[in-house]
């Protein structure tokens, strides 16, 4: 079968190999599943480049998220077990773990259905409980987590404001909902955000970037506020002042989406259950700005690690390619 392997740390148009490789052979409790799309997210590039909290042994196929079919025809959501990711014409997968793809969405949104939009819907539905006709700012409104917070956000009967960076980008963000869009490099993302809502701030903010967002972030959050802190795609980790957070009444939480698979596993279920009744109504569908064929992974990986794409970014299998 054909796979990209990661021989060496780096970026990942530099390190990332297309080779003719074997097969993997499932271990105990894992399934062989034969990629049908592998959708692109942050943690590949950090993967390749060796800045993940996990760090498998190399060589290692990136691909985090895939929608794949079992030997028995079965079409499925699953994270691979790395070293096999999902960016091969096969991978390894947890039996116990794998989803159902919803029938509503192709190959390519359902593989972008998972990590996305469980971390959006544990983030704002399970740590910052956020209520109808409350305000929602997502950082990154025009990403791949962006932009599943904006449509979970609207879902769930919120006003949402998205920030972005570029005209591009926010024509995307209006695209997908928000109701109010502040291009950061053209705007004063504070000031735009209060007048926006009238002095008050937000009630939840979704922040996926870190940086400077978070420094925005601890301005505009709302009496009784949260922040969700998701991930630091801007490479700058920030280190919050607690005395703000006490004078201003607001919570700081923090969202591990991965550890719900040990902790508490039939939560990522219960979430899938209701993910795939939002996508069944319509109320949620994954953007996938770019469909790309597997040898072009590295590319489109480097893409979305430099920051360029909108929305996701899937590799999209041939129907013959694994015959």
């Amino acid at each position: 079968m054909q796979a990209w392997q990661v021989h060496e740390n780096g970026e990942p148009s530099e390190v990332m190999r297309l080779a003719e490789v074997e097969r993997p052979t499932p271990g105990e409790g894992q399934v062989l599943l034969r990629v049908r799309a592998a959708n692109i997210n942050f943690p590949d590039a950090l993967l390749c480049r060796g800045q993940y909290q996990v760090r498998p042994p190399l060589p290692f196929t990136p691909g985090v998220e895939i929608c794949a079919e079992t030997e028995d025809g079965r079409r499925v959501i699953a994270n691979p077990v790395l070293p096999y990711g999902g960016f091969a014409e096969y991978a390894l997968a947890d039996a116990r773990a794998l989803l159902p793809a919803p029938e509503s969405l192709d190959d390519a949104e359902a593989a972008a259905l998972h990590i996305g939009y469980q971390t959006g819907w544990f983030g704002l539905h399970r740590r910052a409980h956020l209520e109808a006709g409350e305000t929602l700012l997502v950082h990154a409104a025009a990403g791949g987590v962006g932009s599943a917070a904006v449509q979970l956000g609207k879902a769930a009967g919120a006003t949402v404001i998205g920030v972005v960076g570029g005209a591009d980008k926010a024509a995307v963000a209006r695209e997908l909902g928000c109701d109010v869009v502040v291009d950061r490099r053209t705007e004063d993302v504070v000031a735009a955000v209060k007048e926006a809502t009238g002095g008050r701030g937000a009630d939840v903010i979704y922040d996926p970037v870190g940086g400077a967002a978070y420094a925005q972030s601890a301005k505009l959050v709302a009496f009784e506020g949260r922040i969700v802190v998701v991930g630091f795609a801007s490479g700058t980790i920030p280190s919050p002042a607690l005395n703000h957070a006490l004078v201003k009444n607001y919570s700081i939480l923090g969202l591990h989406w991965g550890l719900y698979n040990s902790k508490n596993p039939k939560l990522i279920l219960h979430c899938h259950e209701q993910l795939t009744e939002l996508a069944a109504r319509g109320a949620i569908k994954p953007l996938v700005s770019e469909r790309v064929p597997l040898a072009n992974a590295a590319a489109a990986v480097q893409r979305v690690a430099d920051g360029v794409t909108t929305g996701r970014v899937a590799v999209v299998m041939d129907k013959g390619a694994a015959a």
